[in-house]
């Protein structure tokens, strides 16, 4: 629970850093770049998140198990996983963001924890106990009351709009299943799947996306500028929060491991507080308390902390 909630609170920062680098040049100087900035900023980040963990690899001496986990059949669930969650997960959430605005799409992406426990049930049997389910939808809820905006006008193009957030909210629920279902092979760790998930998908973006959309020139600019050193240190954050979310995956489940994650939302409005000094009403206080809340409920085992409560006051009785 603990990586869980990290995963969710260093994503939340991520998301920030992330932020303020797309506020600056060259994301902002024709119209084309802020077209292209979300497919850029990702494969940049991407890139770089893929950097940390070679350098991560390279340390612990584990180029040579990378590749021998990614000849395995293990290690091709995880290259199908990472395009799943990556380019099509990302794509589709940063088309959305062009069709209907950033607060519907938030509100439609955080469905994604209520289908991979769909999908984690029907595929890898994992099962929620009822309160669990409830602790989901109030997390849940509490991110479509954060991202909710009343009296917005009538959107163009919506349908086309939704198609793309719900094929956001498929990619990210079926690479967290799929991962799941990888690293049950006890030959592969959470740091070799991380591995070959952010190289899959930057290889992905680099050789399939960017020259479709015809990236490649403002990517050059943003490794040139001195943004770049904003998405280098988002990366850092953002693959110790994938590292917390695979380890979270690993050890609890997918579906509590979703549950846990959405939290970013929550953080995110703490560290726009603290970096940006962002305005913070009453109910965004509240519904991200509801947030936090809801995840812990939905990846809590109360049989487990009771016993292991009761396990601690024996021990404690015996010391005495």
């Amino acid at each position: 629970m603990f990586e869980g909630l990290s995963a969710g609170l260093l994503w939340g920062l991520d998301t920030v850093i992330l932020g303020i680098a797309l506020s600056r040049a060259p994301f902002l100087t024709t119209e084309q770049a802020i077209f292209l900035s979300p497919f850029v900023s990702t494969f940049v980040h991407d890139f770089f998140s893929s950097v940390w963990m070679l350098i991560l690899m390279g340390v612990k001496k584990e180029y040579r198990n990378v590749l021998r986990v990614l000849r395995s059949r293990s290690g091709k669930f995880i290259v199908l996983a990472a395009l799943m969650g990556g380019p099509l997960g990302m794509t589709g959430y940063v088309l959305s963001i062009k069709y209907i605005g950033a607060a519907y799409t938030a509100i439609i992406s955080s469905l994604f924890p209520a289908v991979g426990a769909l999908f984690s049930y029907l595929f890898l049997k994992e099962k929620m106990k009822p309160y669990q389910l409830v602790g989901l939808f109030v997390s849940i809820g509490g991110v479509i009351a954060l991202g909710y905006t009343p009296g917005g006008s009538e959107i163009e193009n919506a349908l086309l709009g939704f198609f793309f957030a719900f094929l956001c909210v498929i990619g990210w629920a079926v690479e967290a299943v799929i991962i799941a279902y990888g690293l049950k092979d006890p030959d592969i760790s959470d740091e070799h799947a991380l591995q070959i998930r952010q190289l899959t998908s930057t290889l992905f973006y680099a050789f399939i996306i960017l020259p479709v959309l015809g990236g490649w020139g403002l990517s050059m600019e943003v490794f040139r500028g001195s943004t770049v050193f904003l998405i280098l240190l988002s990366a850092f954050f953002g693959t110790a929060s994938y590292l917390f979310y695979y380890k979270a995956i690993h050890k609890i489940g997918a579906s509590k491991a979703m549950a846990l994650n959405i939290t970013y939302c929550a953080w995110a409005i703490v560290f726009g507080f603290f970096i940006l000094q962002e305005t913070v009403g009453w109910l965004d206080i509240v519904f991200a308390a509801v947030i936090v809340f809801g995840s812990i409920l939905a990846a809590s085992d109360l049989r487990d902390l009771v016993s292991g409560s009761r396990k601690e006051l024996k021990e404690e009785k015996k010391k005495a």
